[in-house]
């Protein structure tokens, strides 16, 4: 049995509400030369054979806005997370003191803040993509429910919601988008 219009519709927001806020915690990894912990999210770690999140192992602080702190609690980690930080290509060189590591943050230049506005343009087009590939989807759910018996007028009703969802969810996009894109242009 297909689904009613109602649960079809929730289904669909609840769907392109995630991407939404998937689209929203991968914009916090492009870094603007603030550091953050989530810059670290992703990293993982051969724990004893076990690619482990580095924030399970360590502790993780910004004691200032260039800087990334990560005490390990076991020091034999130092080499392996140091040697993880420079596999993943973070831009950032780790120091390594004995007790914890450093990375610190820079500053990037205005042709590295254009790169990453564009990067962050990039996973917005792929979000909106998405949530039109959610919404094309639902359409086919609609469609579906015609044969099962709901009436044309429900249907039209159920498309048209569907649109202004889809309307919302990437109008909420491009309000992360510019929102970011500021963040990234402004020293």
């Amino acid at each position: 049995m297909a689904m009613d219009t109602q649960t079809c519709l929730k289904q669909t927001k609840d769907n392109m509400s995630a991407t939404v806020s998937f689209f929203d915690r991968s914009l916090q990894k492009i870094r603007a030369g603030k550091a953050s912990p989530q810059m670290l999210e992703g990293l993982r770690i051969d724990y004893y054979g076990n690619p482990t999140p580095v924030d399970q192992i360590a502790n993780i602080n910004t004691p200032d806005a260039h800087q990334i702190i990560i005490q390990p609690w076991e020091r034999n980690m130092l080499p392996v997370i140091e040697k993880a930080i420079l596999a993943a290509n973070l831009g950032m060189t780790p120091q390594n003191n004995g007790e914890f590591i450093r990375l610190v943050v820079p500053t990037p230049s205005e042709e590295r803040r254009k790169e990453l506005v564009k990067k962050a343009k990039q996973e917005a087009e792929q979000t909106k993509i998405s949530i039109r590939n959610i919404r094309r989807t639902a359409n086919d759910e609609a469609k579906k429910m015609k044969d099962d018996g709901i009436g044309e007028d429900a249907i039209k009703k159920l498309e048209g919601d569907i649109q202004k969802v889809t309307d919302e969810m990437i109008a909420q996009v491009d309000k992360i988008m510019d929102a970011k894109e500021k963040e990234i242009m402004t020293l």
